[in-house]
């Protein structure tokens, strides 16, 4: 099935009003004789990965369904409904497996997930506009906040409680603590 290819805004999310998706999982080849898939798992809760459970495979995002899944090494065993043998399943090799994100665990209070941070307006504590967060590192330490100025110039920000402020999605604003860096 064919699909118009998704207009992305500046800051590389969807448009406005195009659902997004979160990657849950990299399909890698088949396993065995009977549909099974070995998986990188690229979420931070597998548990909910179970039968019955409706996810979207590649760009296309086509509607497969869990049969089954399982740990398997460091990754995981996974087969689909309608999916039965290694010949049909070999098509969904090296592809990317999504959840919508209104499908996603609500997470505790001061804990974010990156799409919701991603393109934030962040301000400084006097609300002087800094610029938007653009990217997020993950490091050894602390994640990396990258902040792209008006002027086009990228401004790394620790995510650390001294520097990060206050954030409101329903605002979409980061505040934080200016540092001599900036």
């Amino acid at each position: 099935m064919a699909r118009e290819k998704e207009k992305l805004s500046k800051t590389g999310l969807p448009a406005p009003g195009k659902p997004l998706y979160l990657a849950i999982g990299f399909l890698r080849r088949p396993h065995g004789v009977f549909g099974e898939m070995l998986m990188d798992v690229l979420t931070d809760f597998p548990e909910r990965l179970r039968a019955g459970k409706k996810v979207f495979a590649g760009e296309s995002h086509e509607l497969l369904i869990i049969r089954s899944f399982r740990p398997h090494n460091t990754g995981a065993l996974i087969a689909f409904d309608g999916l039965m043998d290694c010949d049909v399943v070999g098509r969904l090799r090296n592809t990317t497996i999504y959840i919508p994100t209104h499908d996603i665990p609500a997470l505790p209070d001061g804990e974010y997930y990156f799409h919701d941070l991603l393109g934030l307006s962040v301000v400084a504590e006097n609300g002087d506009k800094v610029g938007n967060l653009v990217e997020i590192l993950e490091t050894g330490a602390n994640d990396v906040y990258v902040i792209r100025t008006e002027g086009g110039k990228e401004v790394l920000v620790p995510a650390i409680d001294e520097v990060i402020l206050h954030i409101d999605l329903e605002q979409k604003v980061m505040r934080i603590r200016l540092q001599n860096w900036l």
